[in-house]
């Protein structure tokens, strides 16, 4: 056994919800990117993750790895020491790789006991990835971003999964970095053209399937770009070039998300065996997405801190369009649509009748009143957040101003809108002669693709008709009948 997977992920402190305040909404799509490098790595279940962070140890000419048995580290810096990491070292394989790139004739070595420290590089995936596979279940060897040639980040790349290779270790790569920190005038870093040339790049090398070619970025545009993770995407392009060549099995490679809204570059990528076994239970996509007729993906449940219910809320000041009536959920996901389309800010989340869910995922539809179009729909499946209001406030935002499928909503609009809330209740398996379209919603999966449906649509009125709109949105071939997909349903109480 040896490299299985390898991830690439970014690291803004903001994403953690404690630092990020609700500013974390901004960025849901790299949230979703989290949660679903996280559901996967923890199907993987790896002995060992390698994590590469530009945070660590940094020298122009040397790679770090990190020393001793094991590290901590938390986000005091920004704000919450609350949030904090251990990791146990896997000094075997740290080991095996030292003595390959000495072989090698490569600048590799345990020479800082400073750098021990965890760095938010590392703890701010291990936030997410903590929630799905902790940190008792595995050991790490972290590695230090580096500025030596780029043949050598190569060449030591492959010491990692060689390495794995050898002492017969089950091992996922994670790289931590961010892309430019150049792409908006108003940014903290200002604008260079080069940000969004380096950031178009990345996302040319994931799509094209040869990470080789990360190497092969112009080295002028990536320094103008300022970006922190490149060193690495070459480290992880030399360890899936030879464990391709060690076992013969090509990678896939998949951006799972890419965004920028603070200036700064955003990009989540996966890359999977091909012949990978991905199971039913395995399989879901990194986010949610459901319309009138059907949903793409959905977004796994990742807990966050229990927020504080009731601070702040929906004040007395605050009026409520009369069509939510006086149900609260379809009150807040309107008070949230309109106070951030007019003013780019959110409330804060309210405590809600007990007679509701604590955590559970929800869709937030909204329609043109005048005409019942379809305006907007985003949707989790499972919980993301720590509270049901989270729940409702971040996807009320994204089905507002998100969703690909429309222009954001502007104010003009908001006198002419309709707004439910769908929670869901947890999915459980099904066969066909399980299923009613009026009552159930359907999710159907097939390796990583994974589609929903919710119920009791308008002109969606059989199962097949049910099933067959799931399949097509989760890019699944049903022509050949529905066998062999994974099939669950849900029910929903719909609110608004």
């Amino acid at each position: 056994m040896s490299l299985v997977a390898a991830y690439i992920v970014p690291h803004p402190p903001l994403a953690v919800p404690e630092v990020g305040r609700g500013e974390e909404t901004r960025i849901a799509d790299t949230l979703s990117g989290y949660c679903e490098v996280a559901r996967r790595i923890a199907a993987h279940a790896p002995e060992t993750i390698l994590i590469v962070s530009p945070h660590s140890a940094y020298y122009g000419d040397w790679i770090y790895l990190g020393a001793g048995s094991a590290a901590s580290g938390s986000l005091a810096q920004f704000g919450a020491p609350q949030v904090a990491a251990d990791l146990s070292f896997d000094e075997e394989l740290r080991c095996a790789i030292e003595d390959l790139a000495a072989e090698r004739g490569l600048p590799v070595g345990c020479v800082s006991a400073a750098a021990r420290e965890l760095d938010h590089g590392m703890l701010v995936p291990l936030y997410y990835i903590e929630q799905r596979y902790p940190s008792d279940k595995y050991r790490a060897v972290s590695i230090g971003g580096s500025g030596v040639h780029r043949e050598k980040l190569l060449a030591f790349g492959a010491c990692l999964a060689e390495a794995a290779a050898r002492i017969e270790r089950k091992t996922v790569l994670l790289v931590s970095g961010d892309l430019s920190h150049k792409l908006k005038a108003d940014g903290p870093y200002g604008f260079e053209p080069a940000g969004p040339l380096f950031d178009e790049g990345f996302a040319r090398v994931v799509e094209s399937g040869d990470p080789l070619a990360f190497a092969e970025l112009d080295p002028v545009m990536c320094e103008d770009a300022a970006e922190c993770g490149l060193s690495g995407f070459i480290m992880l392009a030399g360890a899936l070039a030879e464990a391709e060549r060690e076992s013969g099995e090509p990678w896939s490679s998949e951006l799972l998300s890419y965004e920028g809204p603070f200036g700064v570059g955003y990009g989540v990528a996966a890359f999977e065996r091909e012949e990978a076994d991905r199971s039913r239970e395995e399989a879901s996509a990194a986010k949610a997405m459901a319309d009138g007729d059907g949903a793409d993906e959905d977004a796994q449940a990742v807990d966050s801190p229990a927020c504080e219910g009731g601070v702040g809320g929906v004040s007395s000041g605050e009026s409520i369009d009369g069509s939510c009536g006086d149900d609260p959920l379809a009150a807040l996901a309107r008070l949230t649509i309109e106070r951030y389309v007019r003013e780019g800010a959110t409330p804060e989340a309210p405590a809600l009748p007990d007679d509701l869910p604590r955590r559970a995922g929800c869709f937030v539809s909204i329609h043109v009143a005048s005409t019942k179009e379809l305006r907007g729909c985003i949707g989790t499946i499972e919980p993301v957040r720590a509270a049901l209001a989270q729940e409702v406030i971040a996807n009320a935002v994204a089905a507002s101003t998100q969703d690909p499928r429309f222009p954001a909503i502007t104010p003009a609009e908001l006198a002419d809108l309709d707004v439910s809330v769908d929670v869901l209740f947890p999915p459980e398996p099904a066969r066909i002669a399980d299923l009613d379209a009026k009552r159930f919603g359907v999710i159907v999966t097939q390796g990583f693709k994974r589609g929903l449906l919710l119920p009791d649509l308008e002109g969606v009125d059989t199962v097949e008709e049910q099933l067959r709109i799931a399949c097509m949105k989760a890019g699944i071939d049903w022509r050949g009948g529905f066998d062999g997909i994974g099939i669950e349903r849900f029910e929903v109480a719909r609110h608004g």
